[in-house]
């Protein structure tokens, strides 16, 4: 267990990907609460303040790594301004490295982005899928389990397709009754490697929807481009960066958009994301285990760009097309403002996102790096001037792909798409919204009674654990429990509800320790307005732990019509001698009708 500035460093990241049906009378939450012992850099006295920008579709991971490295004492700044304008100050050296989903030197339209005069390289980051976010309802019911088809996507994008029930959507969904309202598609209006990967695409598999396209808005010659062209008079939007096409689909009044956004932004509003059909007559959603096995069909150039065209055409049922990985762009030489000891400050950086910041991603959004492109990115890594890169140790990588003879974990795991997500005459239903998309309603009836009802909705969202002490018996952190709302319409005479909690034992490997060891102290954050709901009394951290069901909150009968947010102070104490790795354990949220 490694000892940083006096105390044990421990990771804590917490996440709640879905809710499901238990019978017809509960809901009940799953939680992954993965737990990092030890740190994979040593403490060093010398690190300087580096500042990047570039990439909105990587930011979510990069930001996440700035603050875990910051207990570390590594100072990074980053802007997300999109992957064209951080180029473009890499180029003209006004940062010290770059994020970009997009590398120098391709032609967009008659364009041409040169690279810098100053030395560099490209490192792989992040890789994950282009989703489809989007915001739709039949009736008062959102859709949370949309198909989409190649070309009913570029319809929707060129404008060819403008209504939610043109019959090409509707082939891809024969469980749905779409309604006639008009699409309102969402693209970006910076330049940003997300357009740049999407028209990729569709100048690879939809030429002639592209070519039309251009034509109509004066784009010649028609290659893939980083600004996304908007066809006048037509019902698409245009907003600036990933998080402001989420922002867009996410509110109330944009009903009917759609917009594609890299995955981590669909988790972050909780909004579902289109399954888009493969080359193998399936409909899949970009989970980093379908991410994973699509890009093992990936080409890399020999500066470490992809090449994505077999990754579209993969006949792996699991796969999903829009799948690729972006880079980090890092100088190889030194100049009046880049140093070695910002080198070594930036060496490190990357040492850390390849292994144990990889452990982070999946939780996030983004599928973690294959072991070819962590090994490769090493050898950038050494290219840095001030770098101290020592030969990459497998057994010490803290990176959930990796195993002893050099396979993909990650994507031998992936489970295979289910039946009903075959291209034909059947859905899925009810839980079509894939593992991992943060948050999903689900409505239960009580009982005999059909007019009332329950919804538990989880919030994604990612708990940040404080860096944990040492208190002499244990390892000590403390974090917050995601939201968890009930939503309650339920009619007088009607039974109440109790919502509890458990979790399972925390392993790594061949080692584990107990369930028990977290504990927590419930709260109910909003009360509902009758205010009848009452939280679960304090489970102490292995006294007895929350190996054990526990109360979260409990409801008296014949109250609803209320909302409630519950949380939970979270309490882990991780006992003396735990050897390092990662620790995962999956936390049970049940509400159900008394």
């Amino acid at each position: 267990m490694a000892i940083v500035g006096g105390c044990r460093v421990l990771d804590v990241r917490f996440l709640i990907p879905r809710v499901r049906t238990i019978r017809r009378w509960a809901v009940v939450g799953t939680a992954l609460l993965a737990v990092v012992v030890g740190s994979p850099v040593a403490a060093a006295a010398n690190y300087v303040p580096i500042n990047g920008a570039g990439s909105t579709w990587s930011s979510n991971a990069i930001n996440a790594w700035r603050v875990n490295v910051a207990q570390f004492g590594i100072p990074v700044n980053y802007t997300a301004v999109g992957s064209t304008t951080g180029r473009n100050e890499f180029r003209d050296g006004t940062v010290d490295w770059a994020a970009s989903d997009i590398p120098y030197g391709l032609a967009d339209g008659t364009n041409v982005d040169p690279p810098p005069m100053r030395g560099f390289a490209y490192l792989p980051d992040t890789a994950g899928g282009l989703s489809f976010m989007y915001n739709l309802t039949i009736g008062t019911r959102r859709v949370t389990n949309l198909r989409l088809s190649g070309p009913a996507i570029a319809g929707i994008f060129t404008g060819t397709i403008t209504r939610w029930n043109d019959p090409a959507i509707t082939a891809d969904n024969p469980g749905l009754s779409l309604p006639a309202i008009r699409i309102v598609p969402v693209v970006r209006s910076d330049g940003a490697g997300a357009t740049s990967q999407f028209t990729q695409w569709m100048v690879a598999t939809q030429g002639p929807a592209w070519t039309a396209y251009c034509q109509a808005v004066g784009r010649s010659p028609c290659t893939q481009t980083a600004a996304y062209p908007v066809l006048p008079g037509s019902a698409m939007v245009a907003q600036a960066g990933d998080l402001g096409v989420a922002g867009f689909v996410s509110q109330s009044q944009a009903a009917g958009s759609i917009g594609f956004v890299e995955y981590s932004y669909a988790l972050q509003t909780g909004f579902p994301v289109a399954k888009m059909l493969n080359a193998a007559g399936y409909y899949t959603a970009p989970t980093a285990g379908h991410v994973a096995v699509s890009l093992l069909k990936a080409q890399t150039n020999s500066n470490l760009t992809e090449d994505l065209s077999q990754v579209y055409t993969n006949p792996d049922p699991r796969t999903y097309p829009l799948s690729g990985y972006s880079y980090l762009i890092v100088p190889t030489a030194t100049d009046a403002r880049f140093t070695t000891a910002k080198g070594f400050t930036l060496a490190d950086f990357g040492k850390y996102l390849l292994c144990q910041g990889q452990n982070q991603v999946d939780a996030l959004g983004y599928s973690a790096l294959p072991i070819n492109l962590v090994q490769a990115g090493f050898d950038q890594l050494r290219r840095i001037p001030g770098a101290n890169i020592p030969n990459i140790n497998l057994s010490t990588c803290d990176n959930p792909t990796f195993s002893t003879d050099g396979t993909n974990t990650l994507a031998n795991t992936d489970p295979f798409p289910p039946a009903c997500d075959k291209q034909g005459t059947t859905q899925c239903n009810g839980d079509a919204t894939p593992p991992g998309t943060g948050q999903e309603t689900i409505q239960v009836g009580l009982g005999a009674v059909s007019s009332g009802s329950l919804t538990l909705t989880v919030s994604g969202t990612p708990v940040t654990m404080s860096t944990p002490t040492d208190i002499g018996t244990a390892l000590d952190s403390t974090g917050s429990l995601s939201p968890v709302t009930v939503s309650d319409s339920r009619l007088p005479g009607e039974p109440g509800w109790d919502a509890t909690g458990s979790v399972g034992d925390f392993t790594s490997g061949a080692n584990t320790f107990s369930g028990n060891a977290l504990g927590w102290t419930p709260a109910i954050t909003t009360p509902d307005a009758a205010n009848d709901v009452t939280s679960g009394g304090t489970v102490a951290p292995n006294n007895p732990g929350l190996g054990t069901t526990a109360a979260l909150a409990a409801a008296l009968a014949g109250h609803g019509a209320g909302t409630t947010v519950l949380g939970a102070g979270l309490d882990l104490r991780i006992p003396l001698g735990t050897p390092a790795g990662n620790y995962s354990a999956t936390l049970t949220v049940t509400l159900l009708s008394k």
